[in-house]
């Protein structure tokens, strides 16, 4: 079999656009008739998947292997860094954690790990045809770049030719890519085939002028101007304008509290697809006011979090409207805080040792290791009102919980998950709304709680809706691009 041919998508700086790229042009090989995988030698994301055999992914990779039609592997992200504080972050390499490193400590060990980078890079590319592979930030970060293993030191690795994003969405996107241009090194500069400006509005006639004057100043083309494209695809972490909503003007309101350290929010999307559901995120006592429900999301540092929902005033808010009766879910690290106790024995959460009382809403106690679960997982809910739900999702948490109550759902092997307590929710399950049974169940019951006739909303299947979106993506870019450029870029020809 042929070693594949690779193309790397690279950006001016963080949130240019370069996953959603990636994942479009993922969809357009593979509609072309290729195999296709994405590549990502170092992620850093709260937003995290469980492969099939147990290990951990940054999703945006999980995103571009579903756009790509292939199972996600671990190979495709075999670095990935979670931060659990301003200065340092879990490290999981090959999707096991390697353990808790400051950044000034990773930054002097990441090079150590370039050969776990070639090893996952090189088993990929002797399976497919095509590896779309993924920068990360921008590669003209100069403070960085001697120990560049993710930009252009990874391009060089991997002899990767490269398409240089800008964001006009932001503004500036002519110094965006004309600086970055200018502080690459020569030869990293003759690894870029191209330009591209993303997120577009409006008339592209009236760049002309400036994309002229683009391509003279760097000497390089520009390939295309993609549109801003209002598709609906998970997005990466803080920079998501999801977690920005404040105000949606449905029949139903769904709060999630935006917690500091908020993980895999992704679980809520299929939620926002609902048309009776209108999903926002608060962070604030004044912006909770009377939902109709209250979602507590994972995190990444379940006790501190808690202790910051503590400290801002929303857990004597979320109590006050527990005992009206407000429906309130647990996910994850939610789950872990609506019980009755925290015990962190050795510090692995918090880095302190501590116990911590929680919200009380649920007859459970966890205490925290350093292990790690991850699986996943396929489960029925028995409790009531959403009983005979089938759930799909997966497992990523330390700490075990003790369960002296109902429980939420039971697994495939028949084992208890979760916790229920009236109105009151707790489960371990990421994904757990991405069938629709459960959500289209949740919606039933807030109705019949706020006096209202379920609509006769046919919702599309999660999964349809999802590959429909991956089309739109595609169609977006392809017709954007100069595709013929982008396979001679590769050494092929379309």
């Amino acid at each position: 079999m042929s070693r594949a041919k690779c193309i790397m998508v690279q950006g001016t700086m963080s949130g240019a656009g370069k996953s959603l790229l990636c994942a479009a042009l993922c969809r357009v090989f593979a509609q072309d008739g290729y195999r296709v995988a994405p590549f990502k030698s170092q992620n850093m994301a709260l937003n995290s998947f469980v492969t099939r055999d147990g290990l951990e992914m940054g999703r945006a990779q999980v995103v571009q292997a579903q756009a790509a039609g292939i199972e996600p592997d671990v190979r495709m992200n075999p670095i990935l860094l979670k931060p659990s504080s301003d200065v340092g972050s879990q490290v999981i390499v090959n999707g096991e954690v390697r353990g808790q490193m400051k950044a000034a400590d990773y930054f002097r060990h990441k090079k150590q790990l370039i050969p776990d980078i070639l090893a996952a890079y090189n088993s990929l590319a002797e399976e497919v045809d095509i590896i779309v592979i993924e920068g990360a930030g921008s590669p003209a970060e100069i403070n960085l770049k001697a120990d560049d293993i993710v930009n252009m030191g990874l391009a060089k690795l991997v002899d990767a030719p490269v398409l240089l994003a800008g964001d006009i969405d932001r503004g500036g996107v002519f110094a965006q890519l004309y600086g970055t241009v200018e502080l690459l090194e020569p030869e990293e500069r003759a690894r870029i085939q191209g330009l591209i400006i993303n997120k577009f509005r409006g008339d592209v006639e009236i760049l002309r002028p400036g994309l002229t004057m683009l391509e003279e100043k760097t000497r390089l083309p520009v390939l295309g101007v993609v549109p801003y494209l209002n598709v609906d695809i998970e997005d990466e972490d803080s920079l998501s304008q999801r977690l920005d909503v404040k105000n949606v003007v449905k029949p139903l309101d769904v709060a999630i509290i935006r917690l500091p350290r908020l993980s895999n929010f992704t679980d809520f999307i299929s939620l926002e697809q609902h048309p009776l559901l209108g999903v926002r995120y608060v962070e604030s006592t004044r912006g909770l006011g009377a939902p109709d429900c209250i979602i507590l999301p994972g995190t990444k540092n379940t006790v501190d979090d808690l202790l910051w929902l503590r400290q801002s005033g929303l857990e004597a808010a979320i109590l006050k409207l527990a005992e009206r009766g407000t429906p309130i879910l647990g996910v994850c690290g939610g789950y872990q805080m609506l019980g009755q106790q925290l015990d962190d024995p050795t510090g692995s959460e918090s880095g302190r040792v501590q116990s911590l009382r929680g919200l009380g809403l649920l007859p459970t106690r966890t205490v925290f290791s350093e292990q790690k679960r991850r699986t996943q997982v396929t489960a029925t809910v028995t409790a009531e009102p959403f009983a005979g739900a089938k759930l799909t999702g997966y497992e990523i948490h330390t700490g075990r919980t003790v369960v002296e109550g109902t429980p939420f759902d039971t697994l495939a092997d028949g084992q208890p998950e979760g916790c229920v307590n009236g109105s009151v929710f707790g489960t371990y399950l990421h994904g757990l709304f991405d069938t629709g049974e459960l959500t289209e169940k949740l919606t039933v019951f807030l109705c019949k709680q706020k006096g209202i006739a379920p609509e006769a909303a046919a919702l599309v299947p999660m999964e349809q809706y999802r590959q429909q979106q991956f089309d739109l993506l595609a169609d977006g870019v392809r017709g954007a691009l100069d595709m013929a450029a982008v396979y001679r870029a590769m050494g092929m020809e379309r």
